[in-house]
């Protein structure tokens, strides 16, 4: 976003009575924050169906102005990047869901649309159990499947527990804050904040000066589930913030796993039931967790490659489809959501024309709404 237009952005962010599906309909009529501020007083001229609330709403738009300056100061000087929803670096899959945030504030070095996102939760009171779970797992993920990047919370318990095996086996791992960037919370986590910059990074919606109450924990929850392709619960009591990320998960229509344990178990009474009444997959290891995803390893790509497979010799492809096809060259496989950004094609489109490609015999559906081409040899 242009400076102008950041500063019109983080000002709608600020307008208590707009929902953010509202602010989003507002932008994708419109276009732009810019043109909403431009149209705050006349907003009927452009949009004659929009409520009186809407058009209350925005005729006070310009109080908000000085307290996004304020943001846009911080953000500056912390190294801290503003990225609207519709900006081309804005988590794609984040985007798809109807209350992501207008503006995400971000530092670090991830790539948010990465090939691979898995959201690790979980209890705060992990046992040794939940530590060996978190750090044998992102082990073999790191392994099998490195192009995958971590996200959690950064909080006490399974949420640190992942970040820490990320770092330590050279994965991406984000974390989801509930407040600003001008404080950590907990503080204790504050130095593996710092190595998170670097490998990694720091998300939140919120604007500095946000406390970390309470209720910010569980609206931070759907953006953890929302940027993610799957929600892992590792260790979780009857009741706790971890069950209600899944339930967002499942909600998004995103894959739900969950790491069993004994009966006896306080802190597996919640994924024992998850997998009980259908709402999670039982996983235990990486390997089950990739294929149940339709995930390619390292290894099974290095194969294909050094068999000497070819991927450029489907016929009767029109340029639309081709252009998928040579997207699909480039990755082991893409989501629709991943696809429509990369080939730029509306996904109303896109939906069409992949299902011609699988009756063609080029690409093929997997689990977790991935698409992959199908390899010919020669």
């Amino acid at each position: 976003m242009t400076e102008q237009e950041t500063l019109y952005a983080l000002a709608l962010t600020r307008v208590p009575s707009l929902s953010l599906l509202n602010k989003r309909i507002l932008l994708k009529e419109l276009g732009s924050a810019t043109a909403i501020y431009e149209h705050r007083r006349d907003i009927n001229d452009v949009l004659p169906d929009a409520n009186r609330r809407t058009v209350e709403a925005l005729s006070a738009m310009d109080e908000h102005l000085p307290r996004a300056e304020e943001e846009m100061q911080f953000a500056r000087q912390g190294h801290i990047r503003c990225i609207g929803i519709f900006d081309a670096d804005y988590p794609a899959r984040l985007r798809e869901c109807t209350d992501a945030p207008t503006v995400i504030f971000y530092r670090g070095t991830a790539d948010l649309n990465a090939l691979h996102v898995v959201s690790m939760v979980g209890t705060r009171h992990i046992t040794e159990h939940g530590k060996d779970v978190c750090r044998q797992f992102v082990r073999q993920l790191s392994t099998l499947c490195p192009n995958v990047l971590v996200v959690s919370g950064l909080a006490y318990g399974v949420d640190i527990q992942c970040h820490r095996a990320a770092l330590e086996n050279g994965l991406p791992t984000v974390a989801v804050l509930a407040h600003g960037l001008d404080q950590i919370y907990p503080t204790h986590h504050r130095p593996d904040a710092v190595r998170m910059l670097e490998q990694g990074g720091l998300l939140t919606e919120f604007m500095s000066r946000t406390p970390a109450d309470k209720k910010n924990f569980v609206q931070r929850n759907r953006i953890v589930a929302g940027m993610s392709d799957a929600t892992l619960v590792v260790e979780s009591a009857a009741k706790g913030g971890s069950l209600i990320t899944a339930e967002i998960a499942e909600s998004y229509h995103r894959d739900v796993f969950a790491f069993p344990g004994r009966p006896s178990d306080n802190y597996s009474v919640g994924c024992n039931e998850l997998i009980r009444h259908n709402r999670a997959s039982l996983v235990y290891s990486a390997q089950t967790f990739l294929e149940d995803m339709g995930w390619e390893t390292a290894a099974e790509r290095q194969k294909k490659l050094s068999d000497g497979i070819q991927q450029n010799l489907f016929p009767d492809l029109t340029e639309q489809e081709q252009r998928i096809v040579d997207t699909l060259r480039h990755h082991d496989g893409l989501q629709i959501n991943m696809l429509t950004v990369e080939t730029g094609i509306a996904v109303g489109n896109l939906s069409s024309l992949l299902f011609t490609l699988e009756m063609k015999g080029v690409v093929k559906a997997m689990s977790g709404g991935m698409y992959r081409l199908v390899y010919q040899s020669s």
